[in-house]
């Protein structure tokens, strides 16, 4: 579980190591810094990267029969992150594993990264080098290679990029279009939490500024805390489906809300669908804590965002292989498109579906 993470003093990043001398970048330079925050990587698919870090340019390759699958993500201070409460440890781990997920959303496995990173003279060379410890607990947990990337400095702020490197046999490969009327609409583990967590951090931050002498109250929210700094991309979904003999029709990850991705895979794929209230899978916890806001848990699993779940759907002849797996949920299906996109509540009328998740370019 994620740590209750310190608050930090006024100007410094959260976790910037207080007790060990500060080292400025601009006292080492650019490569030093790159041979320090890289050295003694380890190589996880030796059968895929020839060459990692060192030289001009990785050496990949793929065996025969396998596609390559490439994504990327960019990570931006003040827009996806805030330093406040943000630990340099988790934010390296989630800035890897969300990139993770996008290749689990194509039914494939990760096997590489890039990272490119910019950072102002706030940041310390002992800054980065947490950065880069939680980016090497994502590649060894999920045994991907870090083979290469950039380091820049910024005139304000931190901005990390990420690029992303799988692989899948063409037969195995997701795409969001591809449902069909009558299939089965799914999704892994739980929704909500990661949303539930950002608006106990967010709290946390506003009583800090009023009062920097205040202590966080977090009471026993460790999960959903979790849920938002530490996120894990389902790759052990892909896995499963795979060892129950069962393809997707069509998936994605659950980045902007539930809603939102319904909405793009009904859209890629020209159909509707009907969702069921009762059967959005939500955590205790994370009612326990959107309580608090007086927020409806199925408004935060529908539009929060952040969870890295898998939604997908899947023909009705593979049904008793995932019905018992408990971390998968049916939750609706698929209709044709005339009949549009709508969540059913227990009781009342049904209710259309509206994407108002995360968007980058949206006014705040």
């Amino acid at each position: 579980m994620a740590k209750t993470p310190a608050k930090p003093k006024a100007g410094q990043p959260a976790q910037d190591p207080q007790a060990a001398p500060r080292t400025e970048i601009g006292s080492i330079g650019e490569f030093p810094l790159i041979d320090r925050l890289t050295a003694d990587l380890p190589i996880h698919n030796a059968d895929y990267t020839c060459k990692g870090v060192g030289d001009d340019a990785a050496v990949l390759q793929l065996p025969k029969g396998e596609k390559l699958l490439v994504s990327k993500d960019l990570l931006c201070e003040g827009v996806h992150f805030d330093m406040t409460y943000c630990p340099l440890r988790h934010l390296g781990y989630k800035a890897v594993a969300v990139n993770l997920s996008d290749i689990a959303a194509m039914n494939g496995t990760p096997r590489q990264v890039l990272v490119g990173i910019a950072a102002s003279n706030r940041y310390s060379v002992e800054a980065l080098e947490e950065l880069y410890t939680g980016i090497r607990l994502a590649c060894d947990r999920y045994h991907v290679d870090l083979v290469g990337g950039d380091t820049t400095s910024s005139a304000a702020g931190l901005f990390i990029s990420v690029t992303v490197l799988g692989s899948a046999k063409p037969e195995d490969i997701c795409y969001r279009e591809g449902a069909k009327e009558h299939d089965l609409i799914c999704v892994s583990g739980d929704l909500g939490g990661a949303y539930a967590g950002l608006l106990l951090l967010e709290r946390e931050k506003r009583t800090f500024l009023s009062n920097p002498n205040a202590q966080p109250d977090f009471q026993d929210f460790s999960y959903v805390l979790e849920r938002q700094l530490k996120p894990e991309p389902r790759t052990d979904i892909v896995k499963l489906l795979a060892e129950k003999g069962v393809k997707p029709t069509s998936m994605i990850d659950i980045s902007d809300g539930l809603s939102s991705e319904l909405l793009h895979l009904c859209e890629r794929s020209h159909c509707g669908c009907m969702v069921y209230d009762n059967k959005i899978p939500i955590d205790a916890e994370t009612c326990k804590a959107l309580d608090i806001f007086d927020i409806v848990p199925t408004t935060a699993a529908l539009n929060g965002g952040e969870d890295y779940e898998l939604l997908f759907t899947i023909g009705q002849k593979d049904y008793e292989k995932l019905k018992d797996c408990p971390e998968i949920h049916i939750i609706g299906h698929i209709v044709e498109a005339a009949q549009g996109c709508y969540m059913v509540p227990e009781n009342g009328p049904m209710m259309r579906l509206e994407a108002q998740g995360f968007d980058g370019f949206k006014q705040r």
